[in-house]
């Protein structure tokens, strides 16, 4: 029996260093011998990468936080059960750019929208699926926000206020205290050389649990 594939979602603010870690955590785990499928929030499918394109127009400023909950969900259902889930049963690791804590963070945090409607949408559009670890990124937003910023046209998200990452930056850390032992939390103002130090020894705990 094919044992079952280890989840790990990588999540933090704008400028924080996701796709840097992303390529060198990619590169580690493969050299570890990890059968290893990486994807990201929203996108991901063929219909999550449409729902991107949507939520992250600048020209639907207008879209209400109701709305844009509700579509990061459709995206996550379908990349649960099309990409996820699949690989998971078939023994592959999981390597994410965000997941449900994104929503908790943005759409929860960010947007006011209540934690309980997220929950809900969570329990249903997931199957209550959740990481095995989450690194989350941590950085002072003004500095994430001047690294992000040479970066080329902001998107829907970036162009928010600084008060709007400041509740999501908080809301991140208040989870990540929360639950202690899915998340670490990594100084992200360290060098790209430092964060993936950090991140690799905190999947060192995952190849255990399967050897």
């Amino acid at each position: 029996m094919t044992s079952r594939g280890k989840f790990i979602s990588l999540e933090g603010g704008e400028g924080a260093g996701k796709s840097t870690l992303l390529a060198g955590l990619q590169r580690h785990l493969v050299s570890r011998g990890v059968s290893l499928v990486q994807t990201r929030e929203p996108g991901g499918t063929a219909l999550g990468e449409a729902v991107r394109a949507i939520v992250l127009n600048p020209q639907h400023r207008d879209m209400c936080a109701e709305a844009e909950l509700l579509l990061m969900f459709a995206s996550r259902a379908q990349l649960v059960r099309e990409c996820i889930e699949p690989a998971l049963a078939a023994g592959q690791w999981v390597l994410c750019d965000r997941f449900t804590d994104a929503s908790y963070a943005y759409q929860g945090g960010g947007r006011g929208v209540p934690a309980e409607r997220i929950v809900t949408l969570e329990r249903w559009a997931t199957e209550g699926l959740v990481p095995d670890l989450t690194l989350l990124l941590d950085l002072p937003v003004a500095t994430g926000r001047a690294r992000a910023a040479g970066r080329g046209e902001a998107d829907r998200i970036e162009v928010e206020e600084d008060a709007f990452f400041e509740r999501v930056r908080s809301t991140y850390r208040a989870r990540a205290a929360a639950e202690p032992k899915r998340f670490r939390l990594i100084d992200a103002s360290l060098t790209p050389e430092q964060v993936l130090a950090a991140a690799t020894a905190a999947t060192e705990h995952l190849f255990g649990a399967v050897a």
